[in-house]
């Protein structure tokens, strides 16, 4: 089950319910929702103006209602400023096998989402700039400038310092992050072990850059999502390791570092902080 047609949006959505996850073997896992860069905007025959937020509360009786039929959403992508028409059946079969014995409610889509501001949701994000020989973040198959840290899998982090704060947090534990890679468009999980010991400096020996300068460039608008750039296409036949796609994990800490420079950091210092987050629906 695919995307429906995509049109121009004038005008950035000023609420949206942003796609922090996407469940694995769920309805939306059939779709070609996009975790961090799709934001649900509303759904066909609403008659929400540009101006006008998204009604969460409505969304959930909207998909409710929906149960076993077609339900057309509209998702606005922060790359390439569309939006278009996501065909989702809701269903709550797929999640019965894994329902805890606590009275937990079955998703009917299969999406983690947090109301937002789309303009300012996607503004924190840490570049991969250098990656040091030997490093926990080299062992993790980090990209040097190629590689982007969107979040980590209890959420989104939604201050500068959060990253570095839950790196402190995990110190010889694993860390799993989700990292986008602009060579390739893809998002795939990668598990840190940030340590000491591993025998240079910082805890994954890694510097990033932080701030307008360090955010995701635009694709090419003649780029096919996944494909691999021309420039690299050489390079990949010598034996690039194909990505894991964007696959979601259970995890309950948070924390950042402190900043070296304006825009580029190394060293952790704990300061703990919490992710927002909103399942939609439940």
């Amino acid at each position: 089950m695919g995307a429906g047609q995509s049109t121009s949006q004038a005008h950035i959505p000023t609420k949206a319910l942003h796609v922090l996850r996407v469940t694995p073997s769920s309805p939306a896992s059939e779709t070609d929702i996009e975790p961090f860069f799709d934001f649900v905007v509303g759904f066909e025959g609403d008659s929400l103006s540009p101006e006008q937020n998204i009604d969460a509360s409505q969304l959930e009786k909207i998909v409710e209602s929906h149960e076993g039929r077609i339900l057309n959403l509209l998702v606005w992508n922060s790359k390439n400023q569309r939006t278009r028409v996501v065909p989702v059946v809701p269903s709550r079969s797929w999640s019965q096998p894994h329902l805890s014995a606590n009275n937990a409610q079955p998703s009917l889509l299969g999406l983690s989402m947090r109301m937002c501001e789309p303009e300012t949701a996607t503004e924190n994000v840490w570049h991969v700039l250098d990656v040091l020989e030997g490093s926990p973040a080299e062992s993790a198959g980090l990209v040097p400038m190629g590689d982007w840290i969107l979040g980590w899998s209890g959420g989104a982090l939604s201050a500068e310092n959060d990253f570095y704060d839950l790196v402190e947090a995990h110190v010889d534990k694993p860390l799993r992050v989700y990292v986008y890679s602009y060579d390739f468009d893809t998002l795939r999980e990668v598990v840190l072990i940030p340590n000491r010991h591993w025998g240079g400096e910082g805890l994954l020996g890694c510097i990033f850059g932080f701030g307008l300068l360090h955010r995701i460039p635009p694709q090419p608008e003649d780029r096919i999502p996944g494909s691999i750039p021309p420039e690299l296409q050489e390079e990949d036949e010598g034996g690039y390791e194909q990505h894991q796609l964007f696959v979601p994990a259970d995890s309950e800490e948070q924390v950042s570092w402190q900043h070296q420079e304006d825009t580029t950091y190394h060293q952790p210092v704990a300061r703990p902080a919490q992710p927002i987050r909103v399942p939609i629906p439940s």
